[in-house]
């Protein structure tokens, strides 16, 4: 899924949940959610995430496996 995903392009740039999260100007519980796949994720969030991991938001959501932007 998705938000298994958004972990592992996290932990793969040694960022921190708290990192991701301010660079997303939200509160690290929020995040967190997403990631636990609790919460979805507001297109505008895609968009950031896509930007910081340098990948296709299909990539990003698991639509596809290739991660070139």
């Amino acid at each position: 899924m998705y938000f298994q995903r958004i972990e592992d392009l996290r932990t793969d740039c040694d960022y921190t949940q708290k990192y991701v999260a301010d660079y997303l100007n939200m509160h690290t519980g929020v995040y967190r959610r997403y990631e636990k796949g609790t919460r979805e994720i507001p297109t505008w969030a895609v968009v950031k995430l896509t930007a910081l991991y340098s990948c296709s938001a299909d990539y990003l959501l698991g639509l596809s496996d290739k991660r070139d932007a």
